[in-house]
């Protein structure tokens, strides 16, 4: 027996064909079939040989593994696929996100909602640092009094790995079901709170966790149905922390004369309540949820990269700053002479303000870079804190500073997920966003506490000690975004970025 040119199996001397042909493999240098005479070769083909796609690039070629998403890992030398012949992942293709329409609008007014209750609420903590001081905890010194809205700002951004986590995980829905009932749960133990302690766990613990598990997954959701829009849509539904931080303090200040502090909390629970379920109707996100185990190494390795590193850098000595104005700015004006009913509207008017610096800087954004915009309006809030709210002694330069920061610091709470978005892969936004807030919640919870140990007298004390170190920090942020920008971009100025 033999094989003939061109593959065929030859015949013995009498003409028949062999019983137990042999088998062959075939040979990348010729058409023809050659025998193998050791059948174990059959299992170690020749990579460079039969995985020639015809030129030399596909000797270069990846093998990439879609274990993650139920498919075999690609492995073998006849699956392998040149780069240019994957198919493209759906939920992160650009073409892929709608930016638009019914459905991704609808979540952007279900996130509105969800932004009233949660940061809108502790866009509040000014009221509640001047109504605290003067009447229920009158006992205790400001930067004592200082740690309730801190723990606000520090336990909503302390639970942002996990909830980041989570909403990688099983999505949106199960975390806003649990933080509407801890929110409203904690705002009606507030309600019935006198002692310090009360305030702090009801107030400064169990309502700020629930309002951070709205927020995140808020957020998060948003992200995924916008691309070329996302600051835009990011800064409506940012919007809706500021118009919270409106009607809020307004309704707290009227209704507590009229029905007392305690069934003021409970109005305001009630309508958190209802945007709630709003905001629990609407919310959903477009790419479905991939559950993994949880692994720390996960929240740590973005670190690993620079741009990350420098922009979370950024954020944490900006938010030291960040809500100074919002707790002590009161204080501050009626130190100058400025009446107790002008006063109490300094808070609404800087929130009031931020409206439309949610929404402008987001637009902005959008067509000039999300980078360039956040230096932009950090470096502003730094300035106006310096230049202007330090030396200022009476009510119209007070009431143009709560104009002006409200503007600029409104920036920052839009567009930090978008800056986080920007250098991210989305499929890993709520882990990347959540370890960003982490650290973030550091600077706000020892931010405020800070700022009151600098005022050692409320009552009769100077505050530029407390308004140099709001500044400066906040100046010390804008550095970082700069340094994050450059990092990626190099030193070029007019790069959109």
């Amino acid at each position: 027996m033999h094989v003939e040119k061109g593959g065929k199996i030859g015949r013995d001397n009498n003409g028949n064909l062999p019983l137990n042909p042999p088998r062959f493999m075939p040979n990348s240098s010729t058409s023809s079939l050659t025998r193998v005479s050791d059948p174990s070769k059959l299992h170690k083909p020749d990579l460079e040989s039969t995985g020639s796609m015809g030129s030399n690039q596909s000797q270069q070629a990846d093998v990439y593994d879609t274990s993650e998403k139920g498919t075999p890992g690609m492995n073998d030398v006849g699956q392998q696929v040149p780069p240019s012949q994957r198919p493209p992942d759906q939920a992160i293709d650009p073409s892929s996100f709608p930016d638009g329409g019914l459905e991704a609008w609808s979540v952007v007014v279900g996130s509105f909602c969800a932004l009233f209750v949660s940061f809108g609420w502790i866009n509040c903590i000014g009221i509640f640092q001047d109504y605290y001081q003067e009447h229920m905890l009158s006992q205790y010194s400001p930067s004592t009094v200082a740690w309730i809205p801190s723990l606000e700002s520090f336990m909503m951004f302390a639970v942002a790995p996990i909830c980041g986590k989570l909403f990688d995980n099983y999505g949106p829905r199960n975390l806003l079901l649990i933080g509407s009932f801890l929110h409203v749960f904690g705002l009606m133990m507030a309600s019935l709170s006198t002692k310090y302690y009360q305030f702090v766990l009801a107030q400064g613990i169990c309502s700020p966790i629930g309002s951070g598990a709205i927020f995140y997954p808020t957020s998060n959701s948003v992200s995924t149905w916008f691309l070329k829009r996302r600051a835009l849509a990011l800064g409506i539904m940012a919007a809706g922390s500021s118009l919270g931080g409106v009607i809020m303090p307004i309704m707290v200040e009227r209704l507590i004369p009229r029905v007392g502090f305690a069934w003021a909390m409970r109005a305001c629970a009630f309508l958190i309540l209802g945007l709630c379920i709003v905001a629990n109707l609407l919310i959903k996100s477009r790419i479905p949820p991939h559950p993994k185990p949880f692994k720390i190494m996960e929240f740590l390795a973005p670190f690993r990269e620079a741009p990350f590193s420098l922009l979370t850098t950024a954020c944490f000595f900006f938010f030291f700053g960040l809500f100074l104005p919002f707790a002590f700015i009161m204080v501050h004006a009626r130190r100058f002479g400025m009446s107790n009913h002008l006063a109490n509207y300094l808070v609404p008017i800087l929130n009031a303000s931020s409206i439309f610096g949610r929404t402008i800087p987001g637009y902005w954004a959008d067509r000039y870079g999300r980078f360039n915009v956040m230096i932009v309006t950090s470096a502003f809030s730094a300035i106006i804190t310096l230049a202007l709210w330090l030396p200022a002694t009476s009510n119209a330069p007070i009431l143009v500073y709560a104009v002006l920061y409200g503007f600029s610091s409104g920036a920052f709470v839009s567009l930090a997920p978008a800056l986080v978005a920007q250098i991210s892969d989305v499929r890993k936004i709520g882990v990347r966003t959540g370890t960003m807030f982490a650290t973030v919640s550091i600077g706000a919870l020892t931010g405020n506490p800070i700022g009151g140990a600098l005022i050692p007298d409320h009552s009769h004390s100077s505050l530029w000690k407390m308004q140099l170190f709001g500044g400066m920090t906040m100046a010390a942020g804008a550095v970082f975004f700069i340094l994050a920008r450059v990092k990626v971009t190099g030193w070029t100025l007019w790069k959109k970025f």
